[in-house]
């Protein structure tokens, strides 16, 4: 198949009187080869039904068809909406292997297929939540790989300890194993962006525990983060007593400091210190003790 190159890109915005909107991270993929190395990347087999956020013209819609046996493409933009299978049709595909859904991505809660795959090009300002949005509603999705603006990415893999980690790496390895894939040049977009990109592949695991587990476990790394230079018997203390959390009888402080100390977590250490395994320790530390659940 021919995928879409930088002077069609431009004939088919023309044509939709269309100028990339910064607000909603339009900046289009004209290059075939980074969209092929994307599909590639992503793991994308014969079998899988890909799941596609932001499509915009179609460059990266036409490598997954290459390979996938459906896609399922989600566009807020009605006018990309509505373009996107005459686009595919004129590329040779008939168009019944992909679904358009007209949507914000985050507004999507269910969908008529499973999807096993994620690739998208994501806007840059709501990276993150549309990627751990579709974590959590579709666990049909087992692999994956987003391009991100670079500072997200790194945020995305980076490791407990560093400047980096922080909320995004925490949550999303609730779901799934983070892995680097290489930068992105910003000559492959139009109109060039002003951020560099990277490429982020992920692998789902087992989920580490039950949904109010999660729920616990995310409320923990939120309120630990809020106060990200505090250690966490501070941190966790000030969230518990602003919340109102309680039960034994004791201060904030005080039952942050049991719920550490049952789980064996240093209680002078700061949240970046912690994996997630460790805030699902806190968090059952604290169903032991008879809070909240």
């Amino acid at each position: 198949m021919i995928l879409l190159g930088a002077a069609e890109i431009r004939s088919l915005a023309a044509g939709l009187d269309l100028n990339p909107a910064k607000a909603l991270g339009q900046n289009f993929v004209h290059d075939a080869n980074i969209c092929r190395k994307i599909v590639r990347l992503a793991g994308v087999e014969a079998s899988d039904i890909a799941l596609e956020i932001g499509p915009g013209l179609g460059s990266l819609t036409l490598a997954l068809l290459e390979i996938a046996s459906q896609v399922v493409a989600i566009e807020i933009d009605s006018r990309l909406a509505i373009q996107l299978p005459i686009t595919v049709a004129a590329h040779g595909e008939n168009g019944k292997r992909l679904s358009v859904i007209n949507r914000d991505a985050l507004a999507v809660y269910e969908l008529s297929t499973k999807p096993t795959v994620f690739v998208a090009n994501l806007p840059y300002n709501i990276s993150v939540p549309v990627l751990l949005h579709y974590l959590e509603r579709f666990a049909s999705i087992q692999k994956g790989l987003v391009m991100v603006q670079a500072e997200v990415a790194d945020r995305l893999v980076a490791k407990p300890g560093t400047k980096e980690y922080g909320i995004p790496t925490a949550k999303a390895a609730w779901w799934v194993t983070t892995s680097s894939a290489g930068a992105v040049s910003r000559s492959v977009f139009w109109p060039v962006p002003n951020v560099d990109s990277k490429l982020v592949a992920f692998q789902r695991h087992q989920a580490l525990g039950s949904e109010v587990m999660r729920k616990w476990t995310f409320a923990l790394i939120d309120a630990a983060f809020a106060q990200r230079r505090k250690m966490l018997r501070s941190a966790l203390g000030s969230w518990f007593e602003s919340a109102k959390i309680s039960g034994v009888g004791v201060s904030g402080s005080a039952l942050a400091q049991a719920a550490l100390t049952k789980a064996g977590i240093d209680s002078t250490l700061r949240g970046e210190a912690l994996v997630i395994e460790d805030y699902l320790a806190i968090a059952r530390a604290l169903q032991e003790l008879g809070i909240g659940f």
